[in-house]
């Protein structure tokens, strides 16, 4: 049984990432799908009916359920997840950002880049 100090901590947890995740509908360089798979995890650890109401979700459920059987991402996220990261990568050259941001950043996106394109489809 969990004390209710971790109880806590899970759930604010699961609210924090939740939060993200619902603000990455309203923002397009935001993420959804990777807060809510992060929130039904920290809900399945100290909060099980959001965990099985994000599972049961109509549109997102599919995502996460996906993630946790398979570590599968569809195609299609991940079409747009490189896009995005592409267009962050070439906006960011037209800023004043420092040198070593302008090419550390790029680098770790084409990294993220690869390892998502290496994960299963579903």
């Amino acid at each position: 049984m969990l004390r209710p100090t971790q109880l806590l901590l899970w759930r604010a947890g699961a609210i924090v990432a939740l939060a993200l995740g619902l603000l990455g509908l309203a923002l397009p360089v935001a993420p959804t799908v990777p807060f809510l798979i992060l929130a039904a995890w920290a809900a399945g650890k100290g909060w099980p009916a959001l965990e099985r109401w994000l599972l049961a979700h109509s549109i997102y459920g599919p995502h996460i359920r996906n993630w946790r059987q398979r570590r599968a991402v569809p195609r299609k996220a991940k079409l747009f997840a490189t896009a995005m990261m592409l267009v962050s990568a070439v906006g960011l050259e037209f800023t004043g950002a420092a040198v070593w941001l302008k090419a550390a950043a790029p680098l770790t996106m084409a990294a993220v880049a690869i390892w998502l394109w290496l994960r299963p489809e579903p």
